[in-house]
C-alpha cells in the first residue's frame, strides 16, 4: 500500500467534512462515515497490491529475457498489470 493508514484517515476526513461543509451530505455520525470511506480506500489499495503481486509473479517466467535486456521490465509489468485489471474489470 502506497498510503499509510494515517494518510488514508486524513483523506477520508477531508472528504467527509468537505461534503458536510458544502451541504452535500448530512450525517449525525461523521466518524462512522469516515471509517467506512477509509475502509473502502484500504480495500482498494489492497486489491491493487494483490494485482501488483500477481503481475510480478507472472513476470518471473520471463526473468531470462528481462535479464538479457530483451524486454523492459517496467513496460512489461505495466502491460501485464493492465491486462489483469481489465480481466477483473478493475479500474487502476
Amino acid at each position: 500500500m502506497r498510503l499509510t493508514r494515517d494518510q488514508v484517515e486524513q483523506i477520508s476526513q477531508r472528504i467527509v467534512y468537505g461534503l458536510i461543509r458544502d451541504g452535500h451530505v448530512a450525517t449525525d455520525r461523521p466518524e462512522a462515515v469516515i471509517d467506512r470511506i477509509a475502509q473502502i480506500f484500504t480495500d482498494d489499495l489492497a486489491a491493487e497490491d494483490k494485482l501488483n503481486d500477481e503481475a510480478h509473479e507472472l513476470l518471473k517466467n520471463y526473468s531470462d529475457e528481462i535479464a538479457r535486456g530483451a524486454v523492459n521490465y517496467q513496460e512489461l509489468f505495466r502491460k501485464v498489470k493492465a491486462k489483469l485489471a481489465r480481466d477483473r474489470k478493475m479500474v487502476i
